[in-house]
């Protein structure tokens, strides 16, 4: 595997890898994990769905696939990806029957490129390791990591706690569907409960909310239930 060039990254975001358990010598570049949740179908909805999840996040370059399977006996399943240089989402019912499927559109793909970067803290080795990331200090407790180019790149603010580590994700533009089409619309997720699992320090709890209005208004929680990297 080619050697890294880790003085593309500033003095802050090295510090970030070392203080969450990444070593320079490290060789993995997967991190899997599972979770259980809720979620909602749709904002302003005032009830939730329990899902369990797998999902799997390199760290050598920006992919992620999330699988969970929603309702009694686990009928409905949603893939939510970003593979090949593409984003993907797609629900199906009894893992066979086609309900939605997402176009491949660069509002789709920025809007997976956006989870990617806000999850790092689920991948700290991408910190290191995944050469495709760039990075810049934003004030005294936070860093800015962004991907892509043109129309299709894409930045999230990583807000650091009180113990250096990563609090929070936001964007201030990330695609939301509406309708037929997609809405740039500001976008924050939040991390807690953080272990020290494998050497590394992971988040075990996070919640994702969209700003509609100017008020947060939560749609996703979860709960790692196993993480491993390979």
């Amino acid at each position: 595997m080619p050697e890294i060039d880790r003085t593309r990254l500033p003095a802050r975001a090295r510090d970030l890898a070392a203080r969450l358990g990444v070593r320079a010598d490290d060789r993995n570049s997967l991190v899997t994990l599972t979770q259980t949740g809720r979620m909602k179908r749709q904002l302003g909805d005032p009830s939730w769905m329990s899902f369990d999840a797998t999902q799997t996040l390199c760290t050598r370059f920006c992919a992620f696939e999330w699988r969970a399977r929603f309702g009694p006996l686990g009928v409905l399943s949603v893939r939510d990806a970003l593979q090949n240089g593409e984003g993907k989402l797609d629900v199906t019912a009894l893992g066979v029957i086609p309900i939605a499927r997402a176009g491949h559109t660069p509002e789709l793909f920025r809007g997976e490129l956006m989870r990617y970067l806000a999850e790092i803290a689920w991948a700290p080795d991408a910190i290191l390791f995944n050469a495709a990331l760039r990075w810049r200090d934003d004030g005294p407790d936070g860093l800015i990591v962004s991907a892509g180019s043109g129309e299709a790149t894409a930045a999230v603010r990583l807000a650091l706690d009180s113990l250096g580590r990563i609090a929070g994700a936001h964007a201030s533009d990330r695609p939301r569907s509406v309708g037929a089409g997609a809405v740039p619309t500001p976008w924050t997720g939040q991390f807690s409960d953080y272990r020290l699992h494998d050497n590394r320090w992971i988040p075990f709890a996070g919640e994702v909310a969209w700003e509609i209005d100017g008020r947060p208004e939560t749609y996703w929680q979860g709960r790692i239930r196993t993480w491993t990297i390979d």
